[in-house]
């Protein structure tokens, strides 16, 4: 099987049969990765270059972490330290770089669109890994994945995304996705950071109450609090959004029922999570990082043809 789009840019161009291959087939290199020797040469001569115009740790190690498990050339480039500080456009770099014969571009941007430019303009696949406040969607499927890893199904299943929706490129490509595979989502916060036409676009709930969101969900995934991304003060201080849509473990255990907590990372400890929450056994997190790994595997080896060897 084979996917229908050429780059992965969001999980609004993927359908639903593209979608339940990537997670069916990160689940054949999760495997690989449970093994001794943890190398496949599925991608064996295919040349990638991750170009993060933003910084990143965890997304960036990921990726290449998969590339370097799937056997293929890698180029790393930063945008700090580039050229890129002397002035040279994104097209310049890029056909700089293609002019190096890459196969494949990994690509983070501050500006929203850049892959979706980027993709017009050269041959190579483009896997965007986040671009400004549109989507990430490889943090979406490797959410999924987490999900129907624990929980055994996606479809029906009461997902609230809580926290700073307003400036989060995960709960777009989280959005766009479980609406997709037939579940039902919620998202919850401070009414400022909740964009206004959210509920009529794409159909579904907004609550401001954290109590009440965690009352409905089997899934709660927490973002991050993305000071950097806003450009006026949308709430009083961060000990008043802990106080009021901060998770801790007393607020858990009074729920009647199990909630299984996720967050993106990096988390803001005892702000949006505290620390008894966020390590403690109803926490996807570790295991959302280890799935990374393999969700981008899948990713990388669909969209270069699923040609070489999974084993």
């Amino acid at each position: 099987m084979q996917l229908s789009v050429k780059h992965l840019l969001g999980i609004r161009d993927l359908t639903r049969q593209d979608i339940q291959l990537i997670l069916d087939t990160a689940t054949e290199f999760k495997e690989v990765l449970q093994r001794p020797i943890k190398k496949v040469p599925s991608l064996r001569d295919v040349t990638i270059v991750n170009l993060f115009y933003e910084n990143s740790t965890r997304t960036r190690i990921s990726f290449e972490l998969a590339e370097k498990r799937l056997s293929a050339d890698t180029i790393n480039f930063t945008a700090s330290g580039s050229s890129v500080s002397k002035g040279e456009t994104l097209l310049d770099t890029v056909n700089n770089i293609l002019s190096m014969k890459v196969d494949m571009v990994v690509m983070r941007h501050s500006a929203s669109g850049a892959p979706h430019f980027l993709a017009k303009h050269i041959p190579a696949a483009i896997i965007n890994a986040g671009d400004g406040i549109n989507e990430h969607p490889t943090q979406g499927l490797l959410d999924a994945f987490s999900m129907r890893e624990r929980l055994g199904r996606l479809e029906g299943l009461k997902v609230a995304i809580i926290g700073d929706i307003m400036h989060s490129r995960v709960a777009m490509s989280n959005i766009y996705l479980l609406k997709k595979m037939g579940a039902e989502v919620m998202v919850a916060g401070p009414p400022t950071l909740i964009p206004k036409y959210i509920q009529e676009a794409f159909d579904i709930r907004v609550e401001y109450n954290l109590r009440k969101a965690l009352e409905w969900c089997d899934v709660a995934n927490v973002l991050r609090i993305q000071l950097e991304r806003q450009n006026q003060v949308l709430f009083s201080s961060l000990r008043e959004y802990s106080l009021a849509y901060g998770i801790n473990k007393r607020l858990l255990d009074s729920l009647n029922k199990e909630v299984v907590i996720m967050h993106p990372g990096p988390i803001n400890r005892g702000v949006e999570l505290d620390s008894d929450a966020a390590d403690s056994k109803q926490s996807l997190i570790l295991q959302q990082v280890e799935n990374g790994v393999a969700v981008r595997m899948a990713a990388l080896y669909l969209l270069s043809g699923g040609r070489g060897s999974m084993n």
